[in-house]
């Protein structure tokens, strides 16, 4: 007799609990799939929770919790039951029943997570002494510890500046503020590279700080933009200078700011086609050289689309200056003509590489004719932001083609979470893999993002349920409760994939932007624009503020007119009058020092 165990594998499914009786409860997956799942006698069941909250078991009362409507996370062995499979419940992460809030709806759920964000990063950068950056590193270990790496790179520097100025603007703490402004005048002393004739500010990829020294990294080190000046680079940079930009208005950040841009209006941008060149040369500043290689004469997502989220809403936020207004909509007008696929059989899928008279490039290293899941929710994510300020029916059009169509392609639909690198061209119905089928911290944002903007603005349902179903998957997995911080990568099944650079906490592509922006417009858009709730935030304008106008703009986002308004203003604890409540602006006294200005802002009718 054969008592080997059957073949089996771990799995996870989520779902909306349909019934329950005795060891067994039904699911209905995201994908609309019914499953059956088996506890028994050792599954353990924990509420959902967030950064800095303890441990929530309910496995004592498992059948209270699985209540008709209850969305649930169900992890175990799955084994082969004749020509159907059986699965067996292990764990339960319980996100929320289908009669209250899910705990990331709640007010607070997202600064709370940004606040742990911010002290983690703090800590692992300066420990508990002052935030000096000589001794920043950009790779920083899982358990939050910099590693030896001796390169400072400007993008990762930036990125830490816009996580903890977003982190001032919703907790209030200076503490978080001061790291903001000191990595802001370090990039400024050690990383700006201003062409005085040309009047135009270039930021080095990095320097290399190995013995006390610094040696200048004036093109980027890194393989698909070795010895280039990648357009990317130059944007990610901006990316805190304009957020702390916002909450101070520094003239210094101010005129950084506005000599990149000039950078990319002269070197980077095609002013007979559109758009934006991805990599120029180093020593030429031409897109056109030889020594590019494939780099030559390449417009791609990132050189085009990448300026509104990093800095560009921020920056006209801020300003409120019609020339950033222009170059948005620039912007957006590039990505509704030129990316979306308009062949006999089109893909799902945006183009996302292009030759200069933006002709789709399919072979370009990596990404040959495959998609980037991510990039696509963030197109829709932000032209229905860009459509607040500039109402454009292809705006509307495309985000909503691509957020009705991304879930059937993009999304994971028996466990949540959303894929990577997907083929862009079906094969017998299906988009394949490229390498793998895990998930990465970053598009779980766009995701989130994407489907609560559109629900805040459209009001409708189903993106809402969507937004949820994201930001469930986000917070049950995600979330490193062991040691802080954000997983880079989750296999498939939400467990951490903990190899390579995707162990770590801080590298090339990770600090804490897209976690504080997740964290910071998660917020904005749930209480204002889904629930209906006031919100408020902090600004700290320098005693040499340069805002155009003497205004102080509060506007949390590009949101839709007419919906939010600013319902008072303290300066320095005391109420303060001269204010726009429809315009969001603050009529700043005159002032020689820096002070704190708390605004509430309030939804104008409820939901």
């Amino acid at each position: 007799m054969n008592t080997a165990l059957p073949f089996s594998f771990s799995d996870l499914t989520a779902g909306y609990v349909t019934g329950h009786q005795g060891s067994r409860f039904t699911l209905r997956t995201l994908d609309g799939r019914d499953v059956t799942l088996h506890l028994t006698e050792t599954t353990t069941a924990q509420r959902l929770r967030n950064l800095g909250e303890p441990y929530h078991d309910v496995s004592a009362r498992i059948g209270e919790h699985l209540s008709p409507g209850a969305l649930v996370f169900a992890h175990g062995p799955v084994y082969p039951d004749g020509a159907d499979l059986y699965f067996q419940a292990d764990r339960l992460v319980f996100a929320g029943d289908a009669a209250t809030a899910h705990p990331y709806q709640e007010p607070g759920w997202w600064t709370r997570q940004l606040d742990q964000l911010a002290k983690f990063y703090r800590r692992s950068q300066f420990g508990d002494g002052p935030a000096d950056f000589a001794h920043y590193r950009t790779q920083v270990r899982g358990c939050g510890h910099r590693t030896a790496h001796h390169v400072q790179e400007s993008d990762t520097i930036s990125r830490l500046v816009y996580g903890m100025a977003t982190a001032y603007m919703l907790t209030g703490n200076e503490e978080y503020l001061e790291v903001a402004e000191r990595g802001s005048q370090y990039l400024h002393d050690h990383l700006r590279f201003h062409d005085e004739a040309e009047d135009t500010v270039y930021w080095y990829h990095g320097v290399d700080v190995e013995g006390g020294g610094e040696r200048k990294l004036f093109a980027s080190e890194f393989g698909d933009d070795y010895r280039a000046i990648p357009a990317y680079e130059q944007i990610y940079a901006l990316v805190g200078l304009a957020q702390t930009y916002r909450v101070t208005g520094s003239p210094v950040i101010k005129a950084d700011i506005e000599g990149t841009v000039r950078l990319f209006d002269k070197y980077f941008h095609d002013p007979r086609l559109g758009g934006y060149y991805s990599h120029i040369d180093p020593v030429t500043l031409s897109p056109h050289h030889d020594g590019l290689g494939p780099n030559r004469s390449r417009k791609n997502w990132n050189s085009v689309g990448d300026h509104a989220p990093a800095y560009l809403i921020n920056l006209y936020l801020a300003t409120g200056e019609d020339r950033y207004r222009r170059m948005l909509e620039h912007t957006c007008d590039m990505i509704a003509v030129h990316l979306p696929d308009r062949g006999p059989d089109p893909s799902p899928f945006v183009n996302e590489r292009f030759h200069g008279d933006w002709t789709p490039d399919h072979t370009w290293g990596w990404q040959q004719n495959r998609a980037v899941v991510g990039h696509n929710l963030k197109i829709a994510w932000n032209l229905t932001r860009t459509g607040a300020a500039l109402p454009k029916r292809e705006y509307r059009r495309l985000a909503e083609q691509l957020a009705h169509t991304m879930p059937a392609v993009g999304r994971d639909g028996q466990r949540g979470g959303w894929y990577d690198l997907l083929q862009r061209e079906a094969d017998n119905g299906r988009h394949a893999f490229v390498w793998h089928n895990r998930k990465t911290w970053w598009q779980q944002e766009q995701a989130i993002l994407a489907y609560l903007v559109l629900a805040g603005h459209t009001r409708e349902d189903h993106y809402l349920h969507h937004a949820h179903e994201a930001a469930a998957f986000y917070n049950a997995f995600f979330l490193d409760h062991d040691e802080g911080g954000v997983h880079f990568t989750v296999l498939a099944d939400g467990m951490p994939f903990l190899m390579g650079d995707e162990r770590l906490k801080g590298n090339h592509a990770m600090a804490m932007y897209h976690k504080a922006e997740l964290c910071y417009l998660a917020e904005v858009y749930t209480r204002l624009l889904v629930r209906g709730e006031s919100l408020d935030l902090w600004f700290r304008p320098r005693g040499d503020a340069d805002y155009p106008g003497a205004l102080l703009r509060v506007a949390p986002d590009l949101l839709p007119p007419g919906r939010v308004e600013l319902q008072h203003v303290l300066i320095d604890g005391a109420p303060w009058s001269d204010f726009d409540a429809e315009a969001m602006t603050v009529r700043l006294p005159a002032h020689d020092r820096a002070m704190t200005v708390r605004v509430r802002l309030r939804p104008t009718e409820r939901p």
